[in-house]
C-alpha cells in the first residue's frame, strides 16, 4: 500500500504521517525533511532556502523525482509532501486543509515564536511555494481535485484527524480483500 499525505505548513501532516506510518507499518518518506536537510547543508534558513528554490527549480525537482523513484521501487510506503499526492501513484491521497490562523498558532507553539512572526513566516512560505509550484509544474496548489480524502484539520484535533484517516485506510483494505 502506498499513501500520500499533503498539506500546508502547520496543517498536521507530520503528526498524521508519523502516526499512520507506525500504525500500518509503512516506511515514512518526508519531502519536508529533505528540504530542511538541503537548507541545513547549505547553511541557510528555511525562509532563505525557499527564496533560493524560487530561482533554482532543480531543488524542488530533485525532491519530487526522488519520491517518485522510491514509490516505483517499493511498497508499504507513506509519502509526506506538498506535492506528493500529485506525482505519486498512490492507493490513497490525503490532503489536510487548515485555516491559516490555526496553522500560524500551531507553528508559533511548536517553534516557540510569536503568533505574529509565525503568521508572517507562514504567509511568506505559502506564497513562495505557490509561486514555485505554478512556475515549475503549472500547478495550482489550491486545487484539491487530485486527492481522495480532504480533511479539514482546523475542525478536528490531531487524534480525530488520525482516526478519520485510519478509518479510510481500513475501509480501503477491507475493500481490497473483497475485490
Amino acid at each position: 500500500m502506498i499513501i500520500t499525505i499533503s498539506g500546508p505548513p502547520g496543517s498536521g501532516t507530520s503528526t498524521l504521517s508519523s502516526v499512520i506510518a507506525d500504525y500500518f507499518k509503512l516506511t515514512y518518506i518526508s519531502s519536508g525533511d529533505m528540504f530542511r536537510a538541503m537548507a541545513k547543508e547549505r547553511g541557510v534558513s528555511l525562509e532563505d532556502f525557499g527564496y533560493i528554490a524560487q530561482t533554482d527549480p532543480a531543488i524542488d525537482k530533485q525532491i519530487d523525482e526522488h519520491q517518485v523513484e522510491v514509490s516505483k521501487n517499493g511498497d508499504d510506503l507513506l509519502f509526506e509532501g506538498r506535492l506528493s499526492g500529485r506525482f505519486i501513484d498512490a492507493d490513497l491521497k490525503i490532503m489536510l486543509k487548515t485555516d491559516i490562523r490555526v496553522r500560524a498558532r500551531r507553528i508559533s507553539e511548536r517553534e516557540n515564536i510569536s503568533f505574529e512572526q509565525a503568521m508572517q513566516e507562514t504567509l511568506i512560505r505559502q506564497e513562495s511555494e505557490a509561486k514555485r509550484y505554478r512556475e515549475i509544474y503549472d500547478i495550482d496548489i489550491s486545487d484539491l481535485s487530485p486527492y481522495d480524502l480532504v480533511i479539514e484539520s482546523s475542525i478536528w484535533n490531531p487524534k480525530a484527524t488520525v482516526q478519520l484517516a485510519i478509518t479510510a485506510i481500513r475501509s480501503m483494505k477491507k475493500r481490497d480483500l473483497r475485490d
